[in-house]
């Protein structure tokens, strides 16, 4: 063989090797086209306003403020529920509290329900939880692996990154951050002077302020680590990554909009314009459809969400007209009976506070001990109406109640009208009672605790008769 055909051998067979390289490359990385890579990185207890992107100089969150540069944030994404467990079951079943069964915190779903984990599997996706969990029962939320939390605090990057290396199939990555939920710190590089007053912060500043500012600046180093995670790994490109928090912390457990308001930023280089910005108006329960979309995963049809897929490629059509919102203050801190619902639309949102002080009494039945609970939990919110109605336009953090304004009574009226339909549609149990008791599985009512004082009369006199009978 001549000089010359040996080396067009020799460049030939190096470019094959360079094409099988590239090739095997590819399809350790899950870079396939058809079936793209979700990566959720979820917060635990942040407010929407603290970040810089959304508009706080004075917290630390360079990592989440670099993925809003290189994708879409939006300003109007909702938990249905601004607490833990709930939030995140909202998410993972694409059903709001109560169709989903975890309507109060440290509850299950129902056993009978389909979740993230189990449908995205129908598309031969891996689906891995890393970090916090705080949603059950494992038969339901069955992941392909679980990687819990190092120290029960931190993210297990060490895993994360084995896992991203090796990964052969596609694969949802949900990692659940423990931060900037509390311990807070108190030995931390923050004071109270460096804290940034949001628009419904009291005039005083809480003591826990500059360890949650430490918390945020902690969580932020660990997004950093898992975005350098996914560029040495090459995902980047066909990867939609997502980060959001939960619910927020200021108005944790209410149905204030600083409680249900989310941060939400998606990043996706070939699908979604970077720096751009949705006022689409959306909720967690929408999440579920939309990773199921671009999945090729047959939606269910009982799920309460709708895709925003078309909203991520820059479309401006309204996804949702109305937005619902659950509360309960029992099985939490200070547990009282307090349930509450919200609905929503583009500019009004309507609150119904089941046990008011106003309404109380025609929640009391022939049970003494079940109607001291009913008066006692009503009368420690001596300031929160039966009904509440906002302009979000004009007063967009709940400043001044319009409930009882005649110039309002249309709004309230449709809102009301649109609310019950739902809970119908959601069986919600607290049609039939408004005052119901749901048995607990960590904070009793009739139990004292460091957060929660009892009458010594009514220790332990609630009875199992007493509680509803709900899944669990």
């Amino acid at each position: 063989m001549s000089a010359q055909k040996r080396f067009y051998l020799t460049v030939l067979l190096i470019v094959i090797f360079l094409g099988i390289t590239s090739v095997t490359s590819l399809l350790q990385s899950g870079n396939n086209e058809d079936q793209p890579n979700i990566i959720f990185y979820l917060a635990d207890d942040q407010d929407q306003l603290d970040y810089g992107v959304y508009g706080n100089p004075n917290v630390v969150t360079t990592n989440v403020d670099k993925l809003a540069s290189e994708g879409m944030k939006f300003l109007n994404f909702y938990s249905s529920q601004a607490i833990c467990a709930p939030s995140r079951s909202q998410i993972f079943t694409g059903m709001y509290p109560v169709k989903n069964g975890c309507m109060a915190n440290h509850i299950g779903v129902k056993p009978n329900i389909q979740t993230i984990a189990s449908l995205l599997k129908e598309s031969d996706y891996e689906v891995v939880l890393a970090g916090k969990s705080h949603v059950k029962p494992n038969s339901v939320f069955d992941w392909t692996h679980y990687f819990p939390k190092v120290n029960n605090r931190y993210l297990p990057l060490e895993k994360v990154d084995d896992y991203l290396q090796n990964a052969k199939k596609p694969f949802c990555l949900i990692l659940a951050s423990d931060f900037p939920h509390g311990p807070y710190p108190k030995n931390t590089k923050y004071t109270k002077s460096d804290i940034y007053k949001l628009p419904y912060d009291p005039n005083y500043i809480g003591n826990h302020k500059p360890g949650y500012y430490q918390n945020i600046e902690d969580d932020n180093d660990q997004l950093g680590e898992v975005l350098k995670m996914v560029d040495e790994h090459n995902l980047k490109e066909n990867s939609l990554f997502i980060y959001a928090s939960d619910h927020g912390l200021s108005g944790k457990w209410s149905l204030q909009e600083q409680g249900l308001k989310v941060p939400f930023i998606a990043r996706w280089p070939s699908k979604i314009k970077a720096n751009s910005t949705s006022e689409t108006m959306l909720s967690l329960v929408d999440v579920l459809p939309t990773i199921l979309e671009i999945t090729n995963t047959k939606i269910p049809e009982d799920i309460d969400g709708r895709s925003f897929y078309q909203t991520l490629q820059g479309s401006k059509e309204k996804v949702n007209d109305y937005l619902f919102g659950v509360s309960t203050r029992q099985n939490i801190r200070g547990c009282k009976i307090f349930p509450s619902r919200s609905v929503r639309d583009s500019r009004y949102k309507l609150i119904v506070n089941y046990n008011s002080i106003e309404v109380y009494k025609s929640n009391l039945g022939n049970n003494e001990v079940v109607n001291a609970f009913i008066e006692s939990s009503a009368k420690s919110f001596p300031d929160i109406p039966h009904y509440e109605l906002y302009d979000l336009k004009k007063d967009p953090y709940q400043q001044e109640n319009l409930a009882n304004k005649k110039n309002y009574s249309k709004q309230k009226k449709h809102l009301l009208k649109v609310l019950s339909k739902w809970m119908n549609d959601q069986n919600d149990f607290i049609i039939n009672n408004p005052a119901t008791l749901i048995k607990p599985t960590l904070h009793p009512l009739d139990k004292n605790s460091k957060w929660n004082t009892v009458p010594e009369k009514l220790v332990g006199k609630l009875k199992e008769e007493d509680y509803a009978r709900l899944h669990y």
